[in-house]
């Protein structure tokens, strides 16, 4: 299990997190969701390592990691996919592949990788940030499949992705999902993220406004958390 407790957090700017709380059980997909600015991303980025909390425990199993460096928390499981394209664009395909794959692992990472998404097999040599929209985002999310997660953070995955693009990407997670692979998904297609939650949280001007289950949100719910934020 994969649990946020207490987080506050923000930036020299200002506080954008308050007392959040978050379970992600073990097998489980979880979905985050909220309008732009509700501090999803800068969740992610806590739960990752990558910002460090002003208060609050980060915990894996139970085990508190709070603190731990971003590749720490890798050892341990918790895969970070971030928004924009988390790769490295100058290099090859095959190198990314390696930079994700744990130590000692990389044949067995690019057969993981390519075997999953043939495309990046066609395309080990390619520099990465030749490629297309869609297969980046499959370089990125190998990851996912390559470094023996635990839990996986998923940030906005299908953005700036055509329809048929976006379907093939849940199609992926779903598989992901089907592994035992835990996931805290933020999505912008909410009714993707629905279909695929076994759990949801509503974040809205950093804090949690709804937890539970997809059955118990209401469209209103759903509409007031976007529409009322937009027009405070």
């Amino acid at each position: 299990m994969f649990e946020l407790r207490n987080i506050t957090a923000g930036y020299d700017t200002g506080t954008v997190l308050r007392d959040v709380s978050l379970t992600v059980p073990d097998n489980a997909t979880v979905a985050l969701l909220g309008p732009n600015g509700a501090g999803k991303t800068t969740l992610l980025r806590v739960a990752s390592g990558l910002l460090k909390p002003y208060s609050g425990q980060i915990l894996v199993d139970g085990v508190d990691v709070t603190g731990a460096a971003p590749h720490q928390l890798a050892r341990k499981g918790v895969i970070h996919v971030p928004e924009g394209r988390g790769i490295f664009p100058s290099l090859t395909v095959a190198d990314n592949v390696l930079l994700q794959s744990p130590p000692g692992r990389y044949r067995q990472g690019l057969a993981i990788a390519t075997s999953t998404f043939p495309r990046l097999g066609e395309r080990a040599r390619q520099i990465a940030g030749t490629m297309s929209g869609g297969e980046q985002q499959m370089l990125a999310l190998s990851h996912a499949y390559v470094g023996n997660p635990h839990v996986v953070l998923l940030d906005e995955v299908s953005m700036g992705l055509a329809p048929k693009i976006v379907e093939e990407i849940f199609e992926y997670l779903t598989d992901l999902g089907r592994r035992g692979v835990a996931q805290l998904l933020v999505e912008q297609y909410v009714g993707q993220a629905l279909r695929m939650a076994d759990f949801v949280y509503i974040l809205d001007r950093g804090r949690i406004s709804f937890a539970g289950e997809p059955g118990e949100i209401s469209e209103e719910t759903i509409m007031n958390s976007y529409l009322g934020s937009l027009s405070s």
